[in-house]
């Protein structure tokens, strides 16, 4: 099977898995970082998550797999496109190796958090705003990610104008919500829903690439 089919279904993967450990997330109401509740209830959900906390995060990796391939497939596709486009193309790789190192230490937080809740209240006020704030630098990465893709998916002919569009509307959306980070470190603030929106637009860019690669 030629590589670009796996760098598709990866994408593909690489979405379920995103989505799914979420949506875990959500109806275990587990913590999330940049969470809109007080501090106070944030070290009482940490406190009182236990193992549950370990189960979605049994798929992290894999979904750091996923993305790693579908990156791979992406560059393998338009190195051909010429210096340009094997420059941009670099950058968007470069943005998804990025996030996976950076949202490795987000995951290995979670952990650090939920043991200081139990014993260190003080220590997990601390490691509560490092979360945040890197959470949050961790959507510059999304942003050169999709910015490299899809100017070099444009000067190869590989995405069409709409794809290439949203990419950049996404890029810039999750930038933004990257430059404020730090007036997330205790939390969310009004500003927040644009990573969210970012985030959304970078899902349906991949599921698009994801068709894309499948059909090259």
């Amino acid at each position: 099977m030629e590589f670009t089919v796996w760098a598709g279904l990866a994408g593909f993967g690489f979405v379920l898995l995103a989505v799914g450990i979420n949506v875990v997330y959500m109806r275990g109401r587990l913590p999330l970082p940049v969470s809109s509740d007080g501090f106070d209830a944030v070290s009482e959900s940490f406190a009182a998550v236990g193992e549950a906390l370990k189960r979605p995060s049994v798929a992290a990796p894999a979904g750091w797999v996923c993305a790693t391939v579908f990156a791979a497939g992406m560059l393998s596709v338009l190195w051909d496109g010429g210096s340009g486009t094997q420059a941009w193309a670099l950058v968007g790789f470069a943005g998804v190796l990025m996030q996976n190192v950076t949202f490795t230490v987000v995951e290995a937080l979670r952990f650090g958090m939920a043991e200081a809740a139990t014993r260190n209240r003080d220590a997990l006020a601390g490691l509560w705003s490092l979360s945040n704030v890197l959470f949050g630098f961790n959507q510059v990465f999304l942003a050169l990610a999709l910015l490299g893709f899809s100017a070099a998916g444009a000067s190869a002919d590989f995405l069409p104008a709409w794809h290439v569009i949203l990419g950049y509307l996404s890029a810039a959306l999750l930038f933004t919500s990257s430059s404020i980070s730090p007036y997330n470190a205790t939390g969310a603030n009004r500003a927040a829903p644009l990573g969210l929106v970012g985030w959304l637009g970078w899902v349906a860019w991949i599921i698009a690439c994801g068709i894309t690669l499948l059909r090259h």
